[in-house]
């Protein structure tokens, strides 16, 4: 679905953040990206959905760029508007009409546990709450693409495994390909088929680690030698 050849990307500042980035992402899989901070992921995550453009390289869609949903770190919610209008603006941009767009955003509310929140304000919901309404906004224009951007990095250990869970769940019932950027080598074991480990800036990929079936539990065998493989590819990539 998703093709980078070569991509670099430096700022205004001078900083260059990202140096002959190469990849690709097949329809249906989930991909973490995982580096030490700085090292360009979010950088990456934004030139893939387009809010950034690349000094050098290429991001190909070989079957046409797919509908894309985007959760950012933040949940990044309008505080004036409850949760059924913030779930509803990417239906609105869309000027689907207002009730099938409530329809639309209810049933994405109901899918990560809001029913019966509608109606509530930012100023009202949990950091879990706030990220699970940032979820369905992502998920109420059905995009195809998901793309996450370290979204449980502020919340507690109870709270992020639950909506980990709940993110695999959502990727299997909806078939998606997700791109999801961490700096947590547990949570990239658990959740992801593949992790792309990336050096420090500018950040490349040091290494693309195909994880083994199994992995049914954070705490299962499998889970622990995806840990143990993926430690060891983040100290080759430190290293260099």
């Amino acid at each position: 679905m998703i093709r980078l050849q070569g991509v670099g990307k430096r700022f205004a500042n001078g900083t260059e953040a990202l140096r002959d980035l190469s990849f690709r992402v097949g329809a249906g899989a989930f991909v973490s990206l995982l580096g030490p901070s700085g090292c360009g992921k979010s950088t990456a995550l934004r030139l893939v959905a387009g809010l950034l453009q690349p000094d050098g390289g290429r991001i190909d869609y070989p079957d046409g760029k797919p509908e894309i949903g985007f959760v950012f770190q933040e949940p990044t919610l309008m505080p004036w508007a409850d949760a059924l209008a913030n779930v509803r603006l990417p239906l609105d941009l869309k000027r689907v009409p207002r009730a099938q767009a409530n329809a639309l955003a209810e049933a994405a509310l109901a899918r990560v546990g809001l029913k019966g929140f509608e109606r509530a304000y930012p100023r009202e919901l949990s950091g879990g709450m706030k990220m699970r309404v940032s979820i369905a906004r992502a998920l109420a224009a059905a995009p195809k693409l998901l793309l996450l951007d370290e979204p449980f990095a502020a919340l507690d250990e109870i709270t992020r495994n639950a909506l980990g869970d709940d993110l695999l769940r959502l990727w299997r019932e909806d078939a998606l390909t997700v791109l999801f950027v961490t700096h947590s080598v547990g949570e990239s074991s658990y959740l992801s088929q593949r992790v792309l480990v990336m050096t420090p800036r500018p950040g490349r990929v040091s290494a693309d680690i195909a994880l083994p079936d199994g992995r049914d539990t954070r705490l299962s065998a499998p889970t622990i030698e995806a840990q143990r493989s993926i430690s060891d590819a983040l100290n080759v990539a430190m290293a260099a």
